[in-house]
């Protein structure tokens, strides 16, 4: 069984402590000014400062949920506060969700769907019920069942993650919402760790995308879901 100590825990946070430079949170101290936040899938093996390279407080803010899950649970036409909070009171206006490769959560949804239960702890359940609708959609749709189902679902729940985002009243207009999946899988490509972009706003043509983040950067735009991909 997976298992850490205090010890374990305590010697990991000294590291941490002793390697940071003199003055690491001097330009935050008295705030936070996150020009990002990221809504990313909570999983012990994506870590959002590690797939943007942040090493700096202040730059980055990170809610986390299993599943990616924009809107609010028991409210399903407003912005989850976690995402929101940094939109609304510290003026941030890149706001970013990002699935990852063989999500459980998607996987739970799937099953879910497709004729199984859903997970039998109560708080799994509620995180995964909302992604149920949106597999369901999918499977209907642009989704056909097959080997890699569960990242064409990641794929498609991103996409409408960021679609509720741009659509919402409590996203500003001068917002930009941005839809990522972190692929450690090699589904997208051969180099583990990318992050792969799928939607821009209302934009999900990978054509359209790859106009979008010009010349250097059309390697990033990839889709599961597209012929032009």
């Amino acid at each position: 069984m997976p298992n850490a100590t205090v010890s374990d825990l305590l010697a990991r946070n000294r590291a941490h402590a002793d390697g940071l430079p003199e003055g690491h949170f001097e330009d935050v101290l008295d705030g936070q000014k996150p020009p990002v936040v990221s809504l990313c899938c909570a999983d012990s093996r994506v870590s959002q400062e590690g797939m943007w390279n942040v090493t700096e407080p202040g730059w980055l803010f990170t809610p986390s949920n299993i599943g990616n899950v924009a809107w609010d649970l028991a409210d399903t036409d407003s912005v989850d506060g976690n995402l929101l909070y940094p939109v609304a009171n510290t003026g941030t206006r890149t706001v970013v969700v990002v699935g990852h490769t063989g999500c459980g959560a998607v996987t739970a949804a799937y099953e879910a769907a497709t004729g199984g239960g859903l997970p039998a702890e109560r708080g799994i359940r509620r995180r995964v019920e909302p992604l149920v609708p949106v597999v369901e959609d999918a499977l209907s749709g642009p989704v056909a069942d097959g080997d890699d189902v569960i990242d064409r679902l990641v794929e498609y729940n991103v996409r409408e993650q960021v679609a509720f985002l741009h659509e919402s009243d409590e996203i500003p207009t001068d917002a930009t919402v941005l839809g990522f999946v972190y692929d450690f899988h090699r589904s997208y490509g051969d180099r583990r760790g990318r992050t792969y972009l799928v939607a821009v706003d209302d934009e999900t043509d990978p054509e359209a995308l790859r106009e979008r983040v010009g010349d250097d950067d059309e390697w990033a735009v990839r889709s599961l879901l597209s012929t032009s991909s």
